[in-house]
């Protein structure tokens, strides 16, 4: 205990000389920093995604869109409405906050915005693996290529969720979102 038996002033002391691994915040703090956490991880994925939708959106007006099968031209369908949904979903928290802000209720927006978020990096990650099926179809006919892709979605899976979910497993919930 610190002089004047007020408890340690180091801020990974508790009272008693117990160990804090979190941080001390309010929760409207905690909701602040969460949520400029949550805006700094969306710039990276809409960038991406956005620049991925603007390619998309033009390939209909090439030369070769016509000659392409009608298989082809589903998959083009479903990669294009995919990247819609995806930029609309990682797009969303950005409205959202802005219809909700004044109203006291950041920790509930933070949460939802993170659900929309997580659901855009699922149709982000849709959005690739039928971008890259159409893709390398178009480019080279090949039969290896629904393997080549289910490969690179696997690694994705691996880099994207499984990754961060077993590290999240491995730590239990007092290390956890601090």
């Amino acid at each position: 205990m610190a002089e004047g038996g007020r408890g340690s002033t180091d801020p990974t002391e508790r009272d008693g000389g117990e160990l804090s691994l979190g941080r001390h915040e309010t929760p409207d703090e905690r909701a602040d920093r969460r949520w400029n956490e949550l805006m700094q991880e969306i710039r990276v994925a809409q960038t991406g995604v956005q620049i991925l939708f603007g390619f998309l959106l033009t390939v209909v007006f090439t030369p070769r869109f016509p000659q392409l099968t009608d298989t082809d031209r589903t998959i083009y369908v479903v990669t294009v409405s995919l990247g819609a949904a995806a930029t609309g979903a990682l797009i969303g928290p950005v409205p959202f906050h802005r219809v909700v802000a004044g109203r006291r209720i950041k920790p509930r927006a933070v949460s939802w915005a993170s659900r929309l978020t997580f659901a855009g990096l699922v149709l982000l990650f849709l959005t690739l693996g039928s971008a890259l099926l159409l893709v390398l179809r178009v480019a080279t006919g090949a039969t290896f290529v629904p393997w080549l892709v289910s490969g690179i979605l696997v690694w994705y899976l691996l880099c994207w969720f499984a990754l961060p979910m077993w590290v999240r497993g491995r730590h239990t919930a007092d290390d956890q979102d601090r």
